[in-house]
Protein backbone atom coordinates (compact mmCIF):
# COMPACT_ATOMS: atom_id res chain seq x y z
CA UNK A 1 0.00 0.00 0.00
CA UNK A 2 1.59 3.71 -1.44
CA UNK A 3 2.05 5.64 2.07
CA UNK A 4 0.73 9.13 2.31
CA UNK A 5 4.51 10.50 1.46
CA UNK A 6 3.92 8.91 -1.72
CA UNK A 7 0.30 9.89 -2.82
CA UNK A 8 1.37 13.03 -1.82
CA UNK A 9 4.43 13.02 -4.62
CA UNK A 10 2.69 11.46 -7.16
CA UNK A 11 -0.19 14.32 -6.31
CA UNK A 12 2.06 16.93 -6.89
CA UNK A 13 3.48 15.05 -9.90
CA UNK A 14 0.01 15.17 -11.76
CA UNK A 15 -0.44 18.87 -10.84
CA UNK A 16 3.16 19.77 -12.31
CA UNK A 17 1.74 17.60 -15.85
CA UNK A 18 -1.02 18.60 -15.32
CA UNK A 19 -0.04 22.68 -15.48
CA UNK A 20 2.53 22.03 -18.11
CA UNK A 21 0.06 20.87 -20.16
CA UNK A 22 -2.29 23.93 -19.61
CA UNK A 23 0.26 26.00 -20.08
CA UNK A 24 1.75 24.64 -23.56
CA UNK A 25 -1.85 24.43 -24.87
CA UNK A 26 -2.87 26.46 -27.83
CA UNK A 27 -6.40 28.28 -27.85
CA UNK A 28 -9.53 27.30 -29.39
CA UNK A 29 -9.26 29.08 -32.69
CA UNK A 30 -13.31 28.65 -33.08
CA UNK A 31 -14.50 31.99 -31.65
CA UNK A 32 -13.71 34.79 -33.98
CA UNK A 33 -12.97 38.47 -32.27
CA UNK A 34 -13.39 41.93 -33.09
CA UNK A 35 -11.84 45.07 -32.97
CA UNK A 36 -12.26 46.35 -28.92
CA UNK A 37 -12.74 42.99 -27.88
CA UNK A 38 -10.90 41.84 -24.59
CA UNK A 39 -8.80 39.27 -24.65
CA UNK A 40 -5.51 37.31 -23.03
CA UNK A 41 -3.00 36.57 -24.83
CA UNK A 42 -0.80 33.14 -24.08
CA UNK A 43 2.65 34.00 -24.18
CA UNK A 44 4.86 31.23 -26.21
CA UNK A 45 7.83 33.16 -25.33
CA UNK A 46 10.55 30.99 -23.50
CA UNK A 47 10.57 32.20 -19.55
CA UNK A 48 6.87 33.28 -19.67
CA UNK A 49 5.04 30.36 -21.29
CA UNK A 50 2.47 29.64 -18.64
CA UNK A 51 1.67 33.37 -18.78
CA UNK A 52 -1.38 35.17 -20.19
CA UNK A 53 -1.57 38.93 -20.73
CA UNK A 54 -4.77 41.04 -20.84
CA UNK A 55 -5.25 43.00 -24.17
CA UNK A 56 -7.52 44.51 -26.61
CA UNK A 57 -8.20 43.67 -30.18
CA UNK A 58 -7.02 46.42 -32.20
CA UNK A 59 -8.09 44.52 -35.37
CA UNK A 60 -7.85 41.00 -37.42
CA UNK A 61 -5.05 40.16 -39.60
CA UNK A 62 -7.06 37.66 -41.79
CA UNK A 63 -8.05 34.10 -40.21
CA UNK A 64 -5.14 33.32 -38.41
CA UNK A 65 -3.31 36.76 -36.66
CA UNK A 66 -4.85 39.72 -34.93
CA UNK A 67 -2.73 43.24 -34.07
CA UNK A 68 -3.50 43.57 -30.33
CA UNK A 69 -2.67 46.34 -27.80
CA UNK A 70 -1.74 45.18 -24.12
CA UNK A 71 -3.11 46.68 -21.28
CA UNK A 72 0.06 46.42 -19.05
CA UNK A 73 3.08 46.06 -21.50
CA UNK A 74 4.54 48.83 -23.06
CA UNK A 75 6.98 49.16 -26.28
CA UNK A 76 10.96 48.91 -26.30
CA UNK A 77 11.10 52.90 -25.55
CA UNK A 78 8.55 52.96 -22.93
CA UNK A 79 6.25 55.30 -24.59
CA UNK A 80 3.70 53.60 -25.23
CA UNK A 81 1.53 50.34 -24.97
CA UNK A 82 2.84 47.33 -26.98
CA UNK A 83 1.15 46.90 -29.89
CA UNK A 84 1.81 43.43 -31.69
CA UNK A 85 0.41 40.43 -34.11
CA UNK A 86 -0.39 37.53 -32.41
CA UNK A 87 -2.20 33.94 -33.76
CA UNK A 88 -4.97 33.80 -33.51
CA UNK A 89 -4.55 30.26 -31.29
CA UNK A 90 -3.02 32.70 -28.46
CA UNK A 91 -5.96 34.03 -28.01
CA UNK A 92 -8.92 33.64 -25.61
CA UNK A 93 -11.79 35.89 -24.47
CA UNK A 94 -10.89 37.38 -20.69
CA UNK A 95 -12.17 35.07 -17.74
CA UNK A 96 -15.45 35.99 -16.80
CA UNK A 97 -14.57 37.74 -12.83
CA UNK A 98 -17.18 36.71 -10.92
CA UNK A 99 -16.58 33.22 -10.94
CA UNK A 100 -12.12 33.98 -10.34
CA UNK A 101 -11.72 36.21 -7.56
CA UNK A 102 -10.92 33.90 -4.48
CA UNK A 103 -11.81 34.75 -0.70
CA UNK A 104 -9.55 32.64 1.74
CA UNK A 105 -12.09 30.06 3.05
CA UNK A 106 -12.47 29.12 -0.80
CA UNK A 107 -8.47 28.28 -1.45
CA UNK A 108 -7.12 24.47 -0.78
CA UNK A 109 -3.86 23.05 -0.81
CA UNK A 110 -3.35 22.12 -4.57
CA UNK A 111 -6.05 24.28 -5.94
CA UNK A 112 -4.67 25.36 -9.40
CA UNK A 113 -4.62 29.23 -9.95
CA UNK A 114 -3.94 31.83 -12.00
CA UNK A 115 -1.53 34.91 -10.00
CA UNK A 116 -1.49 37.98 -11.67
CA UNK A 117 2.63 39.20 -11.41
CA UNK A 118 5.01 40.83 -14.02
CA UNK A 119 2.31 42.03 -15.73
CA UNK A 120 0.18 38.93 -16.61
CA UNK A 121 -1.47 35.82 -15.13
CA UNK A 122 0.58 32.89 -14.66
CA UNK A 123 -0.89 29.25 -13.59
CA UNK A 124 0.58 27.54 -10.72
CA UNK A 125 -1.24 25.47 -7.97
CA UNK A 126 -1.39 26.34 -4.05
CA UNK A 127 1.25 24.77 -2.33
CA UNK A 128 0.69 26.38 1.20
CA UNK A 129 0.08 29.13 3.14
CA UNK A 130 2.19 31.70 4.84
CA UNK A 131 0.39 33.98 7.36
CA UNK A 132 -2.07 35.52 5.57
CA UNK A 133 -0.58 34.43 1.89
CA UNK A 134 -0.51 31.82 0.12
CA UNK A 135 2.29 30.12 -1.62
CA UNK A 136 2.36 29.35 -5.30
CA UNK A 137 4.66 26.41 -6.87
CA UNK A 138 5.02 27.31 -10.61
CA UNK A 139 6.03 24.22 -12.83
CA UNK A 140 7.33 26.12 -15.66
CA UNK A 141 9.66 28.31 -13.68
CA UNK A 142 10.49 25.90 -10.63
CA UNK A 143 9.60 29.09 -8.63
CA UNK A 144 7.41 28.74 -5.05
CA UNK A 145 5.74 32.43 -4.17
CA UNK A 146 4.00 33.91 -1.43
CA UNK A 147 1.03 35.91 -2.55
CA UNK A 148 -2.09 37.92 -1.20
CA UNK A 149 -5.51 36.19 -1.83
CA UNK A 150 -6.03 39.63 -3.82
CA UNK A 151 -3.82 38.76 -6.46
CA UNK A 152 -5.00 35.01 -6.87
CA UNK A 153 -8.09 33.63 -9.17
CA UNK A 154 -9.13 30.54 -10.01
CA UNK A 155 -7.52 28.77 -13.13
CA UNK A 156 -10.34 28.55 -16.10
CA UNK A 157 -9.72 27.54 -19.59
CA UNK A 158 -11.35 28.33 -22.60
CA UNK A 159 -12.78 25.08 -24.63
CA UNK A 160 -14.74 24.91 -28.02
CA UNK A 161 -16.42 28.45 -26.24
CA UNK A 162 -17.18 27.79 -22.82
CA UNK A 163 -15.01 28.14 -19.40
CA UNK A 164 -14.04 25.19 -18.01
CA UNK A 165 -12.56 25.09 -13.98
CA UNK A 166 -9.58 23.67 -13.53
CA UNK A 167 -10.40 22.81 -9.92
Amino acid sequence: MASNFEKSHCLIDNLKARINKLAFKTQDTTKLFQRGDQVEVASQEWGYIGAYYTATIVSPIGNSHYRVRYKNLVNDDMSDLLVEIVKAFEIRPVPPKHEMLLVPEDIHMYDIVDVFDNDGWWIGYISGRHKENYKVYFPTTGENVAYSPHLLRFHQEWNKGNWISSN
